[in-house]
């Protein structure tokens, strides 16, 4: 069975991924601080399919904290075969008004973190056959460790034109 890591998975869109992945996959359910609701989806999807889900708290915030996670989730189950970079920090943030903290926080979580993450997750990937990862978030890509990028905007709903 093929192990998937979703990284902001206790709550909306990470919860619904997790769902949707755990149904021929065991999962790995990372949260920051939503401890009660990832232990409760934890319990659901075991009750479907005993030891095939389990929670890791961790931040995201440094590579030190990326390296930390991709070693937790390699050695439950020993390897991740799919990566889904879900995990942002979302508040509102308008120009001319964003501090450096802001901006910190914002780039770290959406950004810094999925490449740490994922570069400390490649070797595990690339060896997973059609192994690879997902940003779910504005990016709206998919990648293989050893392939570019491909565009999948025509899979989701137009975005506005602003």
């Amino acid at each position: 069975m093929r192990n998937a890591l979703i990284t902001g998975a206790a709550a909306r869109l990470g919860r619904a991924i997790a769902r949707e992945l755990h149904r021929d996959h065991r999962v790995i359910i990372h949260y920051r601080s939503s401890a009660g609701a990832a232990q409760q989806l934890v319990e659901e999807l075991n009750s479907v399919r005993p030891d095939s889900a389990v929670a890791i708290q961790s931040e995201l915030g440094s590579a030190t904290d990326c390296e930390r996670l991709a070693e937790q989730a390699t050695d439950q189950w020993g390897g991740i075969d799919v990566l889904v970079n879900n995990a942002s920090a979302f508040f509102p943030t308008p120009v001319g008004s964003a501090d450096e903290q802001q901006w910190d926080q914002l780039i770290g979580s959406n950004l810094k973190a999925p490449f740490f993450l994922s570069q400390a997750l490649a070797k595990t990937l690339s060896r997973a056959s059609n192994g690879g990862g997902a940003a779910a978030s504005s990016i709206w890509r998919t990648f293989t460790p050893s392939a570019p990028c491909r565009d999948t905007r025509s899979t989701v709903p137009p975005r506005p034109a602003w």
